[in-house]
Order: C-alpha cells, then sequence, then structure tokens
C-alpha cells in the first residue's frame, strides 16, 4: 500500500519541480536591465508560412550590456524579424542596418522596474498556485486510497510539508529576481 502512496508523493514532486522550472524559464524573459538573448526569446517569426521562434532563424547576441544584436541566416529574413519583434510588444524599438538588426535597451526607469517587479511577483503567483494544484490533486488521490487513516494522515503531511518547501522556494527566486530588477 505504501507504494502507491510514494509513487502519489514522487508524482506530487514531479508536478512542483515542473511549476518551478516554469517560473525560472519566466523569470528568465523579464529583463533586469541588462541585455540578454532571453529578452527575445518569446518571438515568433513568420518563417515562410510557420511560425518559428527567433533563435532558430538567426544568431542573437548581446556584443555589450545595453545592445541586442541579431544577425539572420537569411537575409530576406531581416523585415520579418524586425515585423516579429515589434509584434512581440517588448518595448524595443529594433534598427534594420541592412545585414543585422539592433536594438539598443534603455535603461530602466523607476516605474518601468515596479512594472517589471510586478509582472515577476505575477509569475511567481502562478508559480504557486501550480504547486497548490499539484498538492490538491495528491490529497484528492491519496483520500481515494484504500489504507488507514493513520497512513493517509501523514501522506497529507507529507504533501504538505513539500508544498511548504515548494513555495519557499518560488518566494526565494522571487525575491532574488526582484533584487535584480530593482537594483539600479
Amino acid at each position: 500500500m505504501t507504494e502507491e502512496i510514494d509513487f502519489i508523493i514522487d508524482s506530487t514532486k514531479e508536478a512542483m519541480n515542473n511549476a518551478i522550472s516554469h517560473l525560472e524559464k519566466e523569470l528568465r524573459s523579464i529583463r533586469a536591465g541588462k541585455a540578454s538573448p532571453a529578452m527575445l526569446a518569446n518571438v515568433q517569426v513568420d518563417y515562410y508560412g510557420s511560425q518559428t521562434p527567433l533563435s532558430q532563424v538567426a544568431n542573437v547576441n548581446t556584443p555589450d550590456a545595453r545592445t541586442i544584436s541579431i544577425q539572420p541566416w537569411e537575409k530576406n529574413m531581416l523585415h520579418e524579424i524586425e515585423k516579429a519583434i515589434m509584434i512581440a510588444n517588448l518595448g524595443f524599438n529594433p534598427m534594420n542596418n541592412g545585414e543585422n538588426i539592433i536594438i539598443n535597451v534603455p535603461p530602466l526607469t523607476e516605474e518601468r522596474r515596479r512594472d517589471l517587479a510586478k509582472q515577476a511577483k505575477a509569475e511567481a503567483e502562478h508559480a504557486k498556485v501550480g504547486v497548490r494544484n499539484a498538492r490538491k490533486d495528491a490529497n484528492n488521490e491519496i483520500k481515494k486510497l484504500d489504507v488507514s487513516d493513520d497512513m493517509k494522515k501523514n501522506a497529507e503531511t507529507d504533501i504538505q510539508s513539500l508544498t511548504d518547501g515548494f513555495v519557499k522556494q518560488i518566494d526565494e527566486k522571487f525575491s532574488v529576481k526582484e533584487q535584480e530588477i530593482m537594483t539600479v
């Protein structure tokens, strides 16, 4: 009978880890002052009729802390990449010099920093919801098991302590990102 409980706890831990991984990915795409290729990770380019990630149609570099350089593998993709960056609504103004697209990343204003911190907080809350949903699903699965009430209580306690640990991790990741965003 404990095999079933162990399986439920393991699958819950995996679901909670997935929530943390998703949070880390989303936090990487929120800019924190200096230029990074990850800022353009969600940009989708119309590549001959299909939506393709920017990284699969061009080389994205950061020559310095305030500039992103995009060098398409095909010169005729310059306009499409420019259009995709504008559609992504990242607040960037791409400049096309005929060979590359250059994005000057402006320094963040205090108001923009607060907005980005709110966005990071929202992503942290989404991750917490994911962790809590995994807890709820696990507790429902445990209630369905044909085991003693003491075993069910112990399993629910284990799942709650797992949840508390993951929520603490989420809070730590958010506070690090918030510090990074608010540092001038």
